[in-house]
């Protein structure tokens, strides 16, 4: 009994430490896993330059080691501290950690693997767990109401634009002739869209007058419509803001996670979880 309440001790600490960021221990925690995050997407871009590879390749590879062994500790860590490690590991961040984590020990295992070194880059998404930091935590969930609010005008802005983009790059197709590197709707389509979108990589581009005339409306709708999405989410986001200076009685979140199921954004006041009921 004595020896299940250690064990128990023992990972609820290490639970605190990098599931939390309330703690001394735990800020300090996400401090240094940013710090390594950034440190090993640099060292994947280093390596991708010949000469610098080639010259500082053991220091660089030694550098990738301690990273990954780091985040090879964290991940078995996060999975030990908690009662339902299967939760974790299938979570969003579980699979961006096991997948970022696992390129380096598959390059010594698997030929030709080699190239899945890249998918190293892929801890930069962690940095989002980062953002569970008490100063962050209140304006990551705003932004992130903002934007759950917003898809579903989002996703009807897109329908629209690629309906805009087939009915203007079939007229394009018509317009234009074969010549001008129209040679079909789905390539023409293309062309409206990198057009649309103010990208102009210039691969393409039509010839006649009146492909020039529709060439031109189609770039001043593009200025339009890159504008759009950012004024749906930036009303959404003041709205929020609204709401949020009119509450009486704000709700404090912070960061404790719970040991059972892994859910986050507990009330300050909270005795157990919302979502399993376990105590806190």
């Amino acid at each position: 009994m004595k020896k299940h309440k250690v064990q128990t001790g023992w990972k609820k600490k290490i639970h605190e430490i990098i599931y939390e960021a309330d703690t001394p221990s735990g800020k300090v925690f996400d401090i240094m896993l940013f710090v390594l995050i950034v440190i090993s997407v640099i060292l994947v871009m280093l390596e991708s330059i010949e000469e610098v590879d080639q010259n500082y390749h053991q220091t660089l590879l030694t550098l990738e080691w301690v990273v990954t062994i780091f985040f090879t500790l964290e991940y078995i860590a996060r999975l030990v501290s908690i009662k339902k490690p299967w939760k974790y590991a299938l979570s969003f961040y579980g699979i961006i950690d096991f997948v970022s984590t696992i390129p380096l020990y598959l390059s010594y295992i698997l030929a030709g693997s080699q190239v899945l070194l890249a998918v190293r880059a892929f801890r930069l998404l962690r940095i989002f767990r980062i953002l569970k930091l008490v100063k962050f935590i209140g304006e990551a969930s705003q932004l992130q109401a903002a934007m759950r609010a917003s898809r579903t005008k989002i996703a009807v802005f897109i329908y629209v634009v690629l309906i805009l983009s087939v009915i203007l790059g079939t007229l394009m197709y018509l317009i234009e002739s074969d010549e001008a590197g129209f040679t079909s709707i789905p390539r023409s389509i293309y062309w409206t869209i990198v057009t649309l979108t103010t990208v102009g990589y210039g691969d393409i581009a039509p010839q006649t007058d009146l492909g020039q005339f529709f060439a031109t409306i189609i770039m001043i709708l593009g200025y339009g419509i890159i504008a759009v999405p950012t004024g749906i989410v930036t009303v959404e986001f003041s709205k929020q803001n609204r709401e949020k200076n009119n509450q009486h009685d704000i709700v404090h979140l912070n960061t404790q996670a719970c040991t059972n199921c892994s859910a986050e954004g507990h009330r300050d006041d909270a005795s157990h979880c919302y979502n399993c009921g376990h105590p806190l």
